[in-house]
């Protein structure tokens, strides 16, 4: 096989690898929304606390997602560093989005559906950027 051909396809399965990682991540996530998002909504019930206002319900839906995210990197021994960087970019596309909600410019639906849609990206973009940690995981 030439050259060039191997070097296509050790570039094709890293991308492919990269891929199956940030798969992996937005599961994580996904879980960590889903188990840690009713519990914190059943404890707030429990002690009579009111729902949470859309953006604050927005940071608290990054923070759940976030733990979830934060855990499976650890259990596959990523460095504290790109679990760092990890956690602020699903942090950023709320952060981002809460000017344009408190200015009145977007609804609470816009604002979870626009963070959701943002993380995606922000998680690929630090992969991309630590891409020899995420190829050896």
């Amino acid at each position: 096989m030439p050259s060039g051909q191997r070097a296509g396809s050790a570039g094709r399965a890293r991308l492919r690898h990269l891929a199956r990682h940030l798969l992996e991540m937005v599961l994580a996530m996904v879980a960590g929304m889903l188990l840690l998002g009713p519990a914190r909504a059943a404890l707030g019930t429990a002690f009579g606390l009111a729902p949470a206002s859309p953006g604050l319900g927005a940071l608290l839906m990054a923070t759940d997602m976030s733990l979830g995210m934060a855990v499976w990197m650890g259990y596959r021994g990523h460095s504290g560093a790109a679990i760092g960087e990890m956690v602020l970019a699903m942090y950023a596309p709320v952060l981002l989005l809460l000017v344009p909600y408190r200015a009145g410019l977007l609804d609470a639906d816009t604002l979870l559906a626009g963070a959701h849609l943002l993380m995606v990206p922000a998680m690929a973009a630090v992969v991309l950027r630590r891409r020899g940690e995420y190829v050896r995981h």
